[in-house]
């Protein structure tokens, strides 16, 4: 209590504290004990002041996005930050779970790619390299990475109208 001067503060420590001792000394000697919660505790004070510091740091630096004349304790200032137009964070939930499924979907298709065709395609459709970059990459032509997508296009496309899946 007189370390951290917050009652609730002091209880968490402690309690952190006794926690550490018996999961990492519970087969020590009873003697030596009293000694290893000492400098648990007090390594355990330390970690408090730490994190309190870090969230002071933040708290403040947050603050600056201003509360302005507002006197809200509940005041969130990540609640005055945009979402960006391109996330899901608007989107209803059994949209964001048909998504996922989509994805998962997609996913399983292209573990059953062969290799170079999944290469090519990911390199092209998902690392968005051009067809040179992509031939560089996996050190072919340029003709073979055009046909190596192409196939991987096709055999996706079977495989995810088989699942009954239209994109």
């Amino acid at each position: 209590m007189f370390a951290v001067r917050d009652e609730d503060a002091a209880l968490d420590v402690v309690q952190d504290a006794m926690l550490k001792l018996t999961e990492k000394y519970a087969d020590k000697p009873p003697g030596e004990l009293p000694m290893l919660f000492q400098r648990i505790l007090q390594n355990t004070i330390h970690d408090h002041f730490r994190r309190q510091k870090v969230r002071n740091t933040w708290t403040t630096l947050l603050s600056a996005f201003g509360k302005g004349d507002e006197k809200d304790d509940d005041y969130d200032p990540l609640e005055t930050l945009a979402a960006k137009s391109d996330s899901n964070a608007t989107t209803d939930p059994a949209k964001q779970f048909e998504q996922a499924q989509i994805v998962g979907i997609i996913e399983q298709a292209l573990v059953r790619l062969p290799p170079r065709q999944r290469e090519a395609f990911l390199l092209r459709y998902w690392e968005e390299l051009d067809v040179a970059e992509a031939a560089a990459t996996m050190g072919c032509s340029e003709g073979s990475v055009k046909t190596h997508c192409s196939r991987a296009v096709h055999a996706l496309a079977e495989m995810l109208q088989s699942k009954g899946l239209r994109l």
